[in-house]
């Protein structure tokens, strides 16, 4: 659904004053709920697209559209709680047509970590995991890769990574031997990094104050 640039987005009168809607990648939906609970943003409504749009990255400008045109007039503000994730620019295009904000940044990994963080490091040779990934891991990179079937494959794909770097948003023993037994399944390096909520938590922010001063 392309938009119309002769059309342009202006939306519905705002009826529900000081509620925001976040319209989130379902891979997000635990970290958003757990900072919506201890930061009280009662006034955030959360709504998720399907995790797994990331494996047809070019169908989320698309899908994110939808919801925003349909959930026009309803909420005093919308904020998308997406990064640009594969989409080469396009949800970012997208995004500034309808009028909406998203995520600074690449991916995930880089606002968990801390996007300048991340790219000072330039890791171009480390494979990156989260907690939904390392809860996920098998329905989201080993049998979408095929592995499962035809695990020789393994080394083509992973032959130019060092190491898998688990970005830890919480402590979680279970997650850390989850991570721990991809990156030998990987058989890369394994470093865990504690990232917490990192960039997600101050995107999200803004958009409190905003609907209060609203």
């Amino acid at each position: 659904m392309t938009p119309d640039p002769h059309t342009p987005f202006l939306g519905a009168p705002k009826a529900k004053p000081g509620r925001v809607l976040i319209l989130a990648c379902g891979a997000l939906a635990r970290e958003i709920i757990v900072l919506k609970d201890m930061n009280g943003w009662d006034h955030f409504v959360l709504q998720c697209l399907p995790a797994d749009l990331h494996l047809r990255p070019e169908k989320i400008p698309d899908a994110v559209e939808a919801v925003v045109r349909k959930s026009a007039g309803k909420f005093s503000d919308i904020f998308v709680a997406y990064a640009d994730c594969g989409t080469g620019g396009l949800l970012q295009k997208r995004c500034d047509e309808l009028g909406v904000q998203m995520i600074a940044g690449p991916h995930c990994y880089s606002f968990f970590d801390g996007n300048e963080t991340f790219e000072e490091r330039g890791e171009v040779t480390s494979f990156f995991l989260t907690d939904f990934l390392a809860r996920q891991f098998d329905a989201f990179v080993w049998k979408p890769m095929g592995l499962d079937r035809h695990p020789e494959l393994r080394d083509l794909y992973f032959g130019n990574y060092e190491k898998l770097v688990y970005l830890a948003q919480t402590n979680d023993p279970d997650l850390d031997k989850r991570s721990e037994a991809a990156a030998e399944k990987l058989g890369l390096a394994y470093e865990r990094r504690f990232t917490g909520y990192g960039d997600l938590a101050s995107a999200l922010a803004p958009q409190a104050k905003d609907s209060q001063r609203g």
